[in-house]
């Protein structure tokens, strides 16, 4: 497919490492959110 030389390991490798790492933020940052709107939903119920 491409010729990547001598390096090419490190260089699939460190792609598929920040893909990974990405990955795992954009679930964080999915998860985080869902906590928050639950915990706002319940301060609103509180207040009423």
């Amino acid at each position: 497919m491409f010729d990547l030389g001598t390096h090419g390991g490190f260089i699939v490798a460190a792609y598929a490492f920040t893909a990974l790492i990405l990955g795992g933020l954009v679930a964080n940052a999915l998860r985080d959110r869902a906590a928050q709107t639950r915990a706002l939903k319940r301060f609103g119920e509180e207040r009423r």
